[in-house]
């Protein structure tokens, strides 16, 4: 057990963290093994989706994941999933119109 008070938190912090890369780690193998066992194409976006997230996270390299990826759709590809496209949004966004701001008054002179 560290002494000093810094190294007591990194303790903390390191155990922290790996309970969240645990449960990333998890998801994605869970996800990854699924869509072998049964292919279909919400399997594959959910899987898909899983390896991006733990590569964002630094829980796997993002080589890794690029590699994991390819594998899953190849997969999917032999077992005839067409993958589901996701919708596009379409951002409407409002138009505003910026009023000039008056002009601040030079504070008095005190005598």
């Amino acid at each position: 057990m560290p002494i000093i008070k810094s190294a007591r938190k990194r303790v903390r912090v390191a155990q922290k963290a790996t309970v969240r890369n645990a449960k990333t780690k998890r998801q994605f193998k869970s996800t990854v093994k699924s869509v072998s066992k049964k292919p279909t194409s919400q399997i594959l976006r959910n899987a898909q989706s899983a390896i991006d997230k733990a590569a964002k996270k630094h829980v796997i390299h993002k080589n890794k994941a690029a590699r994991l990826k390819s594998r899953v759709a190849k997969l999917a590809k032999a077992s005839q999933v067409k993958p589901v496209k996701k919708a596009v949004k379409v951002a409407v966004t409002k138009k505003t119109t910026v009023k000039p701001r008056a002009a601040k008054k030079a504070p008095a002179k005190k005598k």
